[in-house]
């Protein structure tokens, strides 16, 4: 009775212990299935990222061509005075895509490929557009070739013409320069009294006033109108003689500035005006030849000597 008892129950140990090996194979027989489908998975990504990534690579590198073919077309079209606009467009959407970070599908892929092919048929017929735009140009460079010889003629023709005029009008220029006449010089005392200097030289005890006379030659040339009149009186070192104070001040000639002893405003009138200046100096003049220069405007009209003793 127990050794039919030990039986059942070593069988049903041994069954317990059967059942446990079978679930045991079957969970490392579902585990070897599972890992090898996920490799199979893995693989399969891992070939299909390869082959996108080759895509892309080979679309980089089409969109690269075209986008340099478009590059030419558009230098070349400029250059000949086409309109750029619409091909700048495309090159730019073509520059933006090619420089995005995305990664593209299957269908971006396709569709980008599809658009390149497109642009072909674009960069042909913008070819025969530089072939007219050539030929225009051409004919263009002829008609301006003309145009240049005729326009070079008549540019000389003109030049010939303003030399003549410049040439004209140096000529009225000198002769419409106004000349002083009669230049007297006086030096007068404080009596009133004047010497002339062709009588004697002066002496400083007669000179309290310089007194310049002289007359504006007649000069129908000469536009009338006001004018200015310096006179500059020049010591023994050829200096200007000026006081400020007492009218003296500056002008310009040749493009130097220079200074005046005394100065008038006039309206010349071609009329043989007659003009007197007086100067004071206030103290002595040095000893020896002074010149006395005579200005209208900027340019010199007469000029005379005189001696102090």
């Amino acid at each position: 009775m127990n050794s039919n008892f030990e039986n059942e129950s070593n069988q049903k140990k041994d069954q317990s212990k059967n059942i446990i090996i079978i679930v045991l194979v079957l969970l490392v027989i579902i585990s070897g299935i599972k890992l090898y489908t996920d490799y199979v998975d893995r693989t399969k990504k891992t070939e299909e990222i390869l082959l996108l990534s080759t895509e892309n690579n080979e679309l980089n590198r089409r969109l690269d061509s075209v986008t340099y073919q478009l590059d030419l077309r558009i230098q070349e079209i400029e250059k000949l005075g086409g309109d750029v606009k619409a091909l700048e467009a495309v090159r730019d959407q073509l520059i933006s895509e090619r420089n995005s970070s995305k990664q593209r599908s299957n269908a971006e892929i396709s569709a980008l490929n599809s658009k390149i092919n497109n642009l072909n048929g674009l960069i042909a017929q913008k070819d025969q557009e530089i072939l007219e735009l050539r030929a225009a140009n051409q004919q263009l460079f002829s008609e301006n070739q003309d145009l240049k010889t005729t326009q070079a003629q008549i540019e000389e023709e003109v030049a010939q013409l303003n030399i003549q005029k410049q040439n004209l009008q140096a000529k009225v220029d000198v002769a419409s320069m106004l000349k002083a006449e009669n230049i007297v010089i006086a030096a007068v005392n404080s009596r009133g009294k004047e010497r002339v200097e062709t009588t004697k030289d002066f002496r400083n005890r007669q000179i309290e006033r310089l007194k310049v006379s002289f007359k504006i030659s007649d000069n129908k040339v000469a536009e009338k109108g006001p004018r200015n009149v310096y006179v500059q009186v020049l010591g023994p070192n050829s200096q200007p003689i000026f006081d400020v104070a007492k009218g003296s001040g500056t002008f310009m000639i040749n493009g130097q500035e220079q200074f005046y002893t005394v100065k008038q405003d006039i309206i010349f009138d071609n009329s043989g005006q007659s003009l007197v200046f007086y100067y004071e100096k206030g103290s002595e003049y040095a000893k020896g030849n002074h010149e006395i220069k005579l200005f209208v405007d900027n340019y010199q009209v007469g000029s005379k000597t005189f001696t102090v003793k």
